[in-house]
């Protein structure tokens, strides 16, 4: 009970133990890993096609992704985009009706532990449009900034983008705010007049420009562009409606 903000409303924890303490007492949960699981997920499922998250990478999603007849995306390759991957142009032409295994040791991890808890997929772009949706579920609304992982011991690193984009989903909500969920808020309030120079600057967006993906970062920078709702069912990320 001391965790669980369950006085609130709106509540906001990080990764892993915060899916686990919000999820089986929310009528919804937001994963919100904006560099870049979620952000992959709104472009892919705006195109129609059909993510399948998967926790990891390792022999097992081969055959996972054969059992249902999937493509499977491989991780971002320094300075090269082959095929599809965590990298959200490497979906921007992806076809609709497309299959696709999407492994992922933040985003894909949480989506898999929700349980029955209804989850959506959010990030900057779609961040009104989830709230929307999320509303729909009920008054009780968990929003999951993921973290990133330190490379040394795998333990989590909350990460600025993340918390960004759980402000920017709460910020559209209605309902009692937790101090955890009113932090996300004011934090994006403060960085919202320049979201772009943010991420640039930030531990994760550096990473990811000095690997050759500075169109990654400006993809997942771009804010409240989309109408698109990644709803996770039948162990799918599908677009609502």
């Amino acid at each position: 009970m001391i965790y669980d903000q369950s006085e609130f409303d709106l509540r906001c924890e990080w990764g892993i133990q915060g899916v686990a303490q919000l999820a089986p007492i929310s009528d919804v949960v937001v994963i919100v890993d904006v560099l870049s699981f979620s952000t992959c997920v709104e472009v892919a499922t705006n195109n129609g096609a059909i993510i399948f998250p998967y926790p990891m990478k390792d022999e097992s999603v081969v055959d996972y992704a054969k059992s249902i007849q999937a493509e499977l995306a491989s991780y971002r390759q320094r300075w090269t985009i082959t095929g599809y991957s965590l990298s959200p142009q490497s979906l921007l032409e992806i076809p609709a009706g497309t299959r696709l295994v999407l492994p992922s040791p933040n985003g894909s991890f949480l989506t898999l532990q929700t349980g029955t808890t209804p989850t959506l997929a959010g990030c900057l772009r779609n961040c009104e449009a989830v709230a929307r949706v999320a509303q729909s579920y009920g008054r009780k609304i968990a929003v999951i900034p993921a973290g990133e992982r330190w490379k040394d011991d795998n333990s989590l690193r909350p990460a600025f983008e993340d918390l960004l984009g759980a402000g920017a989903i709460l910020s559209y909500l209605q309902g009692s705010l937790s101090p955890e969920a009113e932090v996300a808020v004011t934090t994006f309030q403060a960085f919202q007049k320049d979201l772009l120079c943010y991420l640039q600057r930030c531990s994760s967006g550096k990473e990811l420009i000095e690997k050759g993906y500075e169109s990654d970062v400006e993809i997942a920078a771009a804010y409240n562009i989309s109408n698109c709702v990644p709803v996770f069912t039948e162990n799918a990320y599908v677009r609502q409606g």
